[in-house]
């Protein structure tokens, strides 16, 4: 996506753990870009969910909660902050039982077609980064630049764990890898808006790469 104006989007896609979120954050940065975690605005949704405790194979009422719900993203002294119905929920939506939960509100087709009216309406008023599953395929398939990230499973999980560890939540290793793997097939084999590398997106590899190379390959690529 790109006007006359030099408005454009950065698409960034792949599975959890490929280092995306981090490093859409830095080049977001860098380039003075608004950062759009795609991923964050669902979690915020599957907490509601999980607080009103609804049925989560319930489409249609998953459906009304997203049209029902206000959810924001914002950037607070350098820290992306999620903010749903005016409560700051960005502490709560990265535990391990909640991440089991997000499949579930992903793949409703009602509640894609919510989240993707309101990125796109975002990514209309300004130039962004934005990563996911299906930015570059589904949300954004003319941005004008795409990439997907990707690494073995092991660094993925070993990447989960130290995370969640700096987190202070207690959860082996071997349990987060089974995770890695189950939601990789979960992803990549959802009805709407699965995981899938953009026929035009650039791939990289992070698995030996530090934040800062992968961080520099995109910033080559879009420079």
């Amino acid at each position: 996506m790109q006007n006359k104006s030099g408005h454009f989007i950065v698409a960034i896609d792949g599975p959890a753990g490929s280092g995306k979120s981090t490093v859409s954050k830095l080049v977001a940065e860098k380039l003075g870009l608004l950062y759009i975690d795609t991923g964050a605005m669902y979690r915020a949704l599957t907490l509601k969910a999980m607080r009103q405790k609804l049925n989560l194979g319930d489409g249609d009422e998953l459906t009304e909660l997203a049209r029902s719900t206000k959810i924001d993203l914002q950037s607070i002294s350098g820290k992306l902050k999620v903010i749903m119905d005016e409560e700051d929920v960005t502490a709560f939506i990265r535990t391990p039982e909640l991440t089991n939960n997000v499949k579930h509100i992903a793949c409703v087709p009602g509640v894609r077609h919510e989240m993707v009216m309101l990125q796109r309406d975002i990514g209309k008023r300004s130039s962004a980064v934005l990563e996911g599953r299906d930015i570059g395929t589904v949300v954004f398939p003319d941005a004008k630049f795409k990439f997907y990230l990707d690494a073995d499973v092991e660094e993925r999980a070993k990447r989960r764990h130290i995370e969640l560890t700096a987190a202070n939540q207690k959860i082996n290793y071997k349990d987060i890898k089974d995770d890695v793997v189950k939601r990789d097939a979960s992803d990549m084999n959802r009805n709407v808006g699965a995981l899938k590398k953009a026929t035009d997106a650039i791939l990289i590899d992070t698995t030996h790469l530090s934040i800062n190379g992968v961080v520099e390959k995109l910033l080559k690529n879009i420079k």
